[in-house]
């Protein structure tokens, strides 16, 4: 069976993805920046399996023997449903693969905007680490005392709610409806919003979440508040945090996610000293690669054998 390993592949992933032919898959590695490449592999290919690139009509149409499409994660706003509907392949996705990562480097993301890690580190290679501008001294802050909230309570916030309790932080959430196993208290966005010292998001990407914190929605922050994006990009309205950061009524970001991807080097939030940056990676870790190889070669399996698929979307 051939599959495509549609991203970058470090050399000990590579060899193991190498091993699988043992197990009947040929398994070609293409980086999402090589286009040319991926066509070409996709016109025998009968499995993508796919991280970050979308995965548009163009792209399904030149891939004549492809049978599936099995996301290396859990959002699948990233392919084009409907033409894989049509030309019936099917997608599935990964739930809780990955949770453990993303709540780390949530974590990662809160501590490091909060002690200005990046800052530090900056100052310290350029020769000034201890003589950096006294006003930051004011901006530096723990978790422990703060009012964390969680926008959308699914397996990653249930990983990352309980460490931030143990860290001394109080833990609200909002969700489509309370979660009566769950000790976080509950609220409705808004007032979650206008409470929280930390927001940090963790819903899918739907049409009735695109530009969740929308500006109007951004301004009920309290002043000095951080928000955390490791969901998608396109939740948050850029132009609007920007604003709001270089003001200084927010007190700093930390993001994996971007409404495009990769960023422009031109994007206005790079500028900002007070944003921590991550090229999409909250997830990247040998561990959830491991979960994740062990779902898709299962899934190819399946397919094989001609049953039913763990995950199915499509």
């Amino acid at each position: 069976m051939k599959v495509v390993w549609n991203y970058v592949a470090g050399p000990a992933f590579e060899r193991r993805l190498a091993a699988l032919a043992d197990q009947g898959l040929d398994v070609a590695v293409c980086p999402e920046s090589d286009h040319g490449r991926l066509v070409e592999l996709l016109a025998e290919a009968e499995v993508l399996w796919h991280c970050l690139r979308p995965v548009d009509a163009r792209l399904l149409e030149a891939a004549p023997r492809l049978r599936l499409v099995q996301k290396i994660g859990v959002g699948v706003n990233t392919i084009d449903l409907d033409t894989a509907r049509a030309r019936n392949v099917a997608v599935c996705n990964m739930p809780g693969t990955n949770s453990r990562a993303v709540a780390e480097h949530t974590l990662a993301l809160m501590l490091a905007v909060l002690r200005q890690v990046p800052r530090f580190d900056a100052d310290v290679r350029a020769g000034r680490g201890w003589s950096w501008p006294a006003p930051r001294q004011d901006a530096l802050g723990e978790l422990g005392g703060r009012t964390v909230g969680l926008v959308g309570y699914g397996s990653v916030p249930r990983v990352l709610a309980p460490v931030l309790t143990t860290l001394g932080a109080r833990v609200v959430y909002t969700a489509r409806s309370p979660k009566p196993d769950v000790s976080a208290h509950y609220r409705e966005l808004e007032s979650l919003l206008a409470e929280a010292d930390v927001v940090s998001l963790h819903v899918p990407l739907r049409a009735e979440t695109e530009g969740l914190l929308d500006a109007r929605r951004l301004a009920l922050l309290r002043p000095g508040a951080v928000l955390i994006n490791t969901a998608r990009g396109a939740l948050v309205d850029e132009t609007a945090l920007r604003d709001a950061l270089a003001q200084g009524r927010l007190a700093g970001a930390g993001l994996d996610v971007f409404g495009t991807e990769p960023v422009p080097a031109d994007h206005p939030l790079i500028a900002l000293d007070n944003v921590v940056l991550a090229p999409h990676v909250a997830w990247l870790t040998g561990e959830t690669l491991d979960n994740s190889l062990a779902v898709a070669v299962e899934n190819c399996r399946r397919l094989a054998a001609g049953e039913e698929l763990l995950n199915r979307v499509v």
